[in-house]
Order: structure tokens, then sequence, then C-alpha cells
């Protein structure tokens, strides 16, 4: 396997269906570009810690988890569930948040606001971007 991973997916006429998917292992990011155009490019950590698990979303709002110490956490691999979706695997083992295609369009279009509010709940919560020392 190459560092730079590509997946062509096809069309179905979906609102916001992407037409590559590139894995940057070594810049740990995932690079999607949509059938409309847009091109969004997502660092590990922020997949990481806005994951649609359950682990970290909960099953209410009040149970959404703030993950915190994943400054460097990277992608391993990247599968495709069904034609809808993709499972992303970090290095720091999680693997069982699903990525609709909406979802990924969604935190795309709203990364910037996204991240602010994590670092915001971050200092807020006394957390850091980084490891735990041990």
């Amino acid at each position: 396997m190459s560092a730079d991973e590509r997946f062509v997916t096809p069309s179905f006429g979906t609102v916001h269906w992407p037409v590559e998917i590139r894995l940057k292992r070594e810049d740990k990011r995932l690079e999607v570009d949509f059938d409309d155009g847009r091109r969004f490019s997502y660092p590990a950590e922020f997949l990481r810690v806005v994951s649609p698990s359950a682990e970290v979303q909960g099953h209410t709002p009040s149970q959404k988890q703030t993950v915190s110490g994943r400054r460097h956490v990277g992608i391993m691999g990247v599968e495709a569930v069904g034609n809808y979706a993709i499972r992303i695997l970090f290095d720091d083992l999680h693997d069982s948040g699903i990525f609709s295609w909406t979802y990924l369009y969604e935190i795309g279009a709203e990364q910037d606001r996204l991240w602010a509010g994590y670092l915001a709940e971050l200092a807020a919560k006394g957390l850091s971007r980084d490891p735990i020392r041990r």
C-alpha cells in the first residue's frame, strides 16, 4: 500500500457524493473531493475528535465526550461501508465511527467552526490536545 491511497466512487445522484478520497498517511490527513466541486482536507485529529461513533457522540447530546490527547493521531486505513460511507481506522485503535458522505460534507463545510468549538471545549474542561504523559 502506498502512503497516498486513492478511492474513486461512482456517482449515484446523491446530493453530496465523493468522487475521490485520498488518504495522506504521512501528512495525517484525509482529502475528499465532492461532485459539486467542493474539496475538503481533514486532519486526522479533527476526524478523530468529531467521530460519529457512539463512543464519542454518545446516544444523546448529554453523553457526548470531549476527546483529548489526540494531537498526534494518525490514520492507518479507510474502509468502504456499502456505498454510503467510510470507516476510518485510527492508530489509537478507534475504528467504530461510520463517516457517511453527508457527515463528511457537513463537517468539511463547518470545519473551522467545529475546530474552534472543540478548542474552546478543551480549554473550558482543562484538557489538552497533547497526550497525557505517564
